[in-house]
């Protein structure tokens, strides 16, 4: 079944910038993490190389803190998925947590495409060991959910012909509103494939639980299933607060671009924001600054404290009267800027930047 967001709320924890979600019909665990690191990563390109590793360790820390002190403090198998997967930190993170690792699992992860479309995964090689009731933590970036998907499928495959069994599996992502549905999906197949007693997936979403374009967008180029936005999705008060107060962030072509890319292959990253920031300029004559702004963002203005509560999914997190008024302001400043403004001076500072990576 399809988890749509529109009845979810958030819940504060006893984490500071660690909020649970609350869906109806969802049987696992998806918590969102804020730290200024992820808040500057995923609101500017600029952030790349060990830079774009290092900015996800505070987070992340918060999310080990978190299953520490409520109980998950076994053993624990870590599996790196050879792509995004490299970016993520949770082996220093476990390490600081206190958490002990017992395994350093990878698999290869290359996508068969025919015709533009992905019909399956190769696997081409793997150290994937397998042992009862192992917690298994994993990060990626989930946009689609295809790829991991097949990942997941093979991963579970292999436990279950090799006598292994799952007890549960954290997964630390920055992504979209489709982890959820897959994410329900696995649990059920986990539990019919040789682990019954799956306790189910905990999720930590970086900054917030983002949406997919599932067409071009009104720019008429954003990539559908890839590209993420706020609209339908829920986001952290710390995260909004931190793209309004940097104006040009919420116009990014989404909140990571490619990571593997941003990680190691750095000119090819900056070449990538380049040509996104000239199809923005090209497009900017016939696209309106708040046009834009307001699909981003997944709402209309003017609209009413009670309202904004309700579209951010933030009625059960007290008083935020503060962050709606900053929000509002910053909506009422776009007015006064245009598009080719904003894509002319990106394009000047991505520019200058990528000479220093040339």
């Amino acid at each position: 079944m399809k988890h749509n967001l529109d009845d979810a709320v958030l819940h504060k924890t006893s984490h500071r910038s660690v909020y649970e979600l609350e869906a109806p019909g969802t049987v696992n665990r998806y918590l969102i993490v804020s730290a200024g690191g992820t808040r500057r990563l995923m609101g500017s390109p600029e952030v790349v190389g060990f830079g774009s590793y290092q900015s996800m360790v505070p987070a992340t820390m918060k999310g080990m803190q978190y299953l520490v002190d409520n109980g998950i403090g076994e053993e624990v198998n870590i599996l790196t998925i050879l792509r995004g997967g490299l970016n993520y930190p949770i082996e220093e993170c476990a390490f600081r947590a206190g958490l002990r690792v017992t395994n350093m699992d990878f698999l290869s992860c290359e996508r068969i495409i025919e015709d533009d479309v992905i019909k399956g995964l190769d696997v081409r090689y793997q150290k994937v060991r397998t042992c009862k009731d192992c917690i298994l933590m994993v990060g990626d970036i989930i946009a689609s959910g295809a790829t991991l998907k097949m990942c997941m499928d093979h991963v579970i495959s292999w436990f279950h012909s090799h006598g292994g069994t799952f007890r549960r599996i954290v997964f630390f992502t920055i992504g979209g509103s489709n982890a959820i549905d897959l994410m329900e999906e696995l649990t059920a197949k986990i539990r019919r494939e040789g682990s019954p007693g799956f306790e189910g997936f905990t999720c930590f979403f970086y900054e917030g639980i983002f949406n997919v374009y599932q067409d071009r967008g009104i720019l008429g180029f954003q990539v559908p299933d890839i590209d993420f936005y706020w609209g339908g999705g829920i986001i952290s008060p710390e995260f909004r607060e931190y793209v309004v107060s940097h104006s040009y962030s919420l116009f990014e072509k989404c909140i990571i671009y490619d990571g593997g890319a941003r990680r190691y292959e750095i000119p090819d990253h900056y070449k990538e924001v380049t040509a996104y920031w000239n199809e923005f300029l090209e497009a900017s004559s016939r696209v309106g600054v708040l046009d834009l702004a307001f699909e981003r963002l997944g709402y209309s203005a003017p609209i009413r404290y009670e309202d904004w509560l309700e579209v951010t999914r933030f009625t059960r997190l007290g008083d935020l009267s503060v962050l709606y008024r900053d929000e509002m302001t910053f909506i009422g400043k776009l007015g006064g800027l245009t598009l080719e403004d904003i894509a002319r001076t990106r394009l000047q500072e991505i520019t200058q930047t990528l000479k220093g990576y040339e």
